[in-house]
């Protein structure tokens, strides 16, 4: 009898640790939100998107209200179009608003920011984000120091 008991525990005990793995998979890939409603899609181009992925999140004031759902290209204005599915609940965003691609973190993973603007009119769906910040490379950042730098020289003042 203790034989059952304790088989019962150990399995009951796998279920637990098989239940938490999945939830951490889902946090960590993003999909722990599972929503039936569809958002309303704004659209916004940028000139380099960085490492920016498809489901990243959109944030305004830190506050997560949707996600990327496309990236892709315009080979007339040679920039990346990224679409955004905003939560229905935030709809009375500013139309003069702007995005940028964020970091979170040194290293992280990148992200939407959207700031607010001043106009008394809301983004309708299908609306278009004018002003966009591309996202800051890291790399670029750095050849731009080394370059000015090297061309400096060693001249003295």
């Amino acid at each position: 009898m203790e034989s059952k008991t304790v088989q019962v525990a150990v399995g009951v005990f796998i279920a637990a640790g098989l239940a938490a793995l999945f939830m951490l998979a889902m946090k960590v890939s993003n999909l722990s939100t599972f929503s039936t409603q569809q958002g309303y899609e704004l659209t916004a181009s940028f000139d380099n998107v960085g490492g920016l992925k498809v489901r990243a999140p959109v944030t305004m004031a830190g506050v997560r209200i949707g996600r990327v759902t496309s990236i892709t290209f315009d080979q007339k204005t040679y920039e990346a179009v990224v679409k955004l599915e905003i939560d229905p609940k935030f709809n009375q965003i500013p139309d003069d608003s702007s995005a940028s691609i964020l970091t979170s973190g040194l290293l992280g993973e990148q992200y939407v920011g959207l700031q607010p603007g001043a106009e008394d009119k809301y983004f309708q769906p299908g609306g278009e984000v004018k002003y966009t910040q591309s996202a800051l490379i890291l790399e670029r950042l750095v050849g731009q120091f080394l370059f000015n730098k090297a061309e400096g020289g060693g001249a003295k003042k």
